[in-house]
């Protein structure tokens, strides 16, 4: 699989989805914007209606580069933006993958629900991780059973690890934007695109 595609289009969808309206005024920009990447599979359009489409959305936070080196390199790979092991993929509160129909990552079945996701980054790939975590509304939230961010992961409530392909690219994303790519009824890859770094990894709706 080539990562390889139009980053003019990824740049457009990505500036289309989560664009400031101009009425917003600065001070009430905040640092780090939620987003959101949505998609369906499943479904099929009969006399121009779509119907029978399992949604499947992500919430997360949007962080921006502002000058820096994001990922590093060598030994540094991906250390800055780590809270330990792992990063939240995004920023703030943690990434919450929703899924209403069974998907596969290989020949890995992922159950419909709600998950909290989390990634191990190297610069050869990373490792998309699939949890049972909750997130944190906010740090001070008292729950045993959520995390803010990645602060405290174990591995212990793990539902599913699947590998990304990872490589630099030309054309740089100031904004972490995460994207459903290549999509069909049946599925499309998961992809996520901060600074040179774009990482995908492909899935299926389950049969």
């Amino acid at each position: 699989m080539k990562i390889a595609r139009s980053f003019e289009f990824l740049a457009l969808a990505a500036a289309l989805a989560f664009a400031i309206p101009p009425t917003l005024d600065a001070q009430d920009r905040i640092p780090s914007p939620r987003g959101e990447a949505a998609t369906q599979v499943g479904g099929s359009y009969d006399d121009g209606r779509y119907a029978g489409g399992s949604w499947i959305v992500v919430d997360y936070g949007r962080p921006i580069t502002r000058g820096r080196d994001v990922f590093g390199s060598g030994d540094d790979y991906g250390r800055m933006i780590t809270t330990g092991a792992v990063w939240r993929l995004g920023a703030n509160q943690g990434t919450r993958f929703m899924t209403e129909a069974d998907l596969m990552f290989g020949d890995q079945r992922l159950p419909a629900g709600e998950y909290t996701i989390f990634a191990e980054l190297s610069e050869d790939e990373w490792t998309l991780i699939f949890s049972n975590w909750g997130a944190k509304a906010n740090f001070q939230e008292d729950n045993p059973d959520a995390l803010w961010g990645s602060y405290g992961y174990t591995p212990d409530r793990d539902v599913l690890r699947t590998t990304m392909e990872v490589q630099a690219v030309e054309m740089a994303s100031d904004q972490m934007v995460i994207l459903f790519t290549d999509m069909t009824s049946d599925g499309g890859n998961f992809t996520v695109w901060w600074d040179d770094q774009i990482a995908m990894t492909p899935f299926s709706l389950a049969r």
